[in-house]
């Protein structure tokens, strides 16, 4: 988009590609019209967005239970540090992709709603109480098209169904339709219109097939049929939902107890905290019916995962000073067993292969003192919870996961550049000793984008018929294949960092 002008049709190597919506790629495209570094112009739209999902679940928390707070900034400041700190949000907040996009915009047309409904009096926090549709209702209102519209332009009708489902559950768990219902004012339907439907309505115009491969294609056989290959069990997005909100799974516990001992008291028709359970749990189980299943599906859960979590630990250390101790202990445990985890995931590679790549500082000796590091954070978060000095608790789960991240970025993840990203083998193979005829053979279709990224064009795929010498990046598997037919040409070195060099000669002139 950046370099051609045309802002309407999606492309791919100069062909319509229709997989997702335009948004994200126009916040991508503004980066690189502004000439920022490539990472930055690809990943900036995510961060921006993870901000604003984590000023809305900060909002919520300040809206809804700035009355009850145990501490002293309460879910209004936990709630985003949850959420900001956790694995999900960490992943998604960097890559370039309009996951986070999505989920922000379905957290900021949630909130909207949380806040109309608020008004209706259907969530009765602190001072809540009926009023009619006034002038102060017209914000909200207007904020939850336009907040819609975002989402469906992010990632398509998902954003309509998700946030359509939760509301639907919820109204349909309390019985108040009619709230419910109050929603889909016209006003704020106008608003939705005005956002998502002009760049659908200009695509189909340039191009026919648009509504075909777009919403049958990639929505409809992508959800009920395995077409692209993301087949995976039913239960599959429960651990991914554990994992992505480490290191606070522990905070489930009491956020399920808290839930169960409401349902018992018939305490949670207008609870807002019930409202959030089903803004999170809709995700999930939609998701799950899902013949494509990634763990990015699920994002949108974890904004609301993490303000009801803010809550719980909230209340846990008003309350129940064990169980605000045991928590903090649990969660300093997960701490230790991330770093740890980390260190062996680091084992598996063969470092002094990547020697001549890039040289760095013993990794070994930089896990043991982040392991270090952690044990004192630890024993502090421990401590803390018996102190019940819950801002000592999250300040120092977030200082341990900001130094993590750090020291992540800084010093680990480089090395592992080589292994995962196409970047370096671009980089080295574009240099002046490599031969111009390089194919790919049976790669993963994430190596063939990222190398036609970084070559600035596509690297046509390897085929025996070509009788010609060439240098084929391939897999182990691709390579015992060249190998059978005879065709691969000096040393091979056997080393495999994700993509493997393989030299291939001339095809044999046969006998006459």
């Amino acid at each position: 988009m950046a370099e051609t002008g045309d802002w309407v049709t999606p492309r791919l190597y100069g062909a319509p590609w229709f997989e997702k919506p335009a948004l994200y790629y126009w916040a991508a495209a503004i980066g690189f019209v502004l000439h920022l570094p490539a990472e930055w112009a690809a990943r900036l739209p995510s961060a921006v967005a993870a901000l604003a999902a984590a000023l809305g679940v900060g909002w919520l928390g300040w809206k809804h239970y700035r009355d009850e707070q145990a501490f002293e900034l309460g879910p209004a400041l936990i709630s985003p540090l949850i959420f900001s700190t956790s694995v999900a949000a960490i992943g998604f907040a960097r890559s370039a992709s309009p996951d986070m996009l999505f989920s922000a915009s379905i957290t900021l047309a949630m909130a909207s709603a949380a806040a109309l409904l608020r008004r209706y009096g259907a969530l009765r926090g602190a001072n809540a109480r009926h009023v009619g549709f006034a002038g102060a209702e017209k914000l909200p209102i207007v904020l939850f098209g336009l907040f819609l519209g975002m989402g469906v332009l992010a990632k398509g009708p998902a954003a309509i169904a998700l946030a359509g489902g939760a509301i639907a559950i919820w109204a349909l768990a309390t019985k108040q339709w009619r709230e419910a219902i109050r929603l889909a004012h016209p006003l704020g339907i106008a608003v939705f219109c005005a956002i998502a439907l002009p760049w659908y309505v200009l695509c189909t115009l340039r191009n026919p097939d648009f509504l075909r491969v777009f919403l049958f294609e990639h929505n409809v056989e992508r959800y009920l049929t395995p077409m692209f290959q993301h087949r995976q069990p039913f239960w599959f997005f429960g651990p991914i939902v554990l994992v992505a909100l480490v290191p606070w799974t522990a905070l489930l516990w009491p956020v399920a107890r808290a839930g169960l001992r409401r349902w018992r008291e018939n305490g949670w028709i207008h609870s807002p905290g019930f409202f959030f359970a089903c803004w999170a749990v809709f995700p999930v189980a939609f998701f799950s019916f899902s013949q494509s299943k990634l763990p990015g599906y699920v994002l949108p859960a974890i904004p609301p995962l993490a303000l009801i979590c803010a809550v719980a630990l909230d209340r846990a250390f008003a309350k129940k000073r064990g169980t605000a101790a045991t928590l903090s202990a649990i969660i300093a445990v997960t701490c230790v067993t991330v770093a740890i985890v980390a260190l062996r995931f680091a084992q598996r590679f063969d470092w002094a292969a990547l020697a001549a790549y890039q040289e760095t500082a013993s990794v070994s000796v930089l896990g043991y003192a982040a392991l270090g590091v952690t044990a004192l954070i630890a024993a502090g978060i421990i401590f803390a919870g018996y102190r019940q000095s819950l801002g000592v608790v999250v300040g120092l789960c977030a200082l341990w996961t900001i130094l993590a991240v750090e020291i992540a970025s800084s010093r680990f993840l480089p090395l592992l550049d080589y292994f995962y990203s196409a970047r370096p083998h671009a980089l080295f193979l574009r240099s002046d000793r490599h031969p111009d005829r390089i194919f790919t053979y049976r790669l993963r279709r994430n190596w063939v984008y990222g190398l036609a990224f970084y070559f600035r064009r596509e690297l046509p795929e390897w085929s025996r018929s070509d009788n010609r010498p060439a240098l084929v990046l391939t897999t182990p598997e691709g390579a015992k294949e060249i190998r059978s037919f005879g065709r691969i040409g000096g040393f091979l070195d056997e080393h495999y960092a994700g993509i493997l060099y393989v030299p291939v000669t001339a095809a044999p002139v046969p006998r006459q």
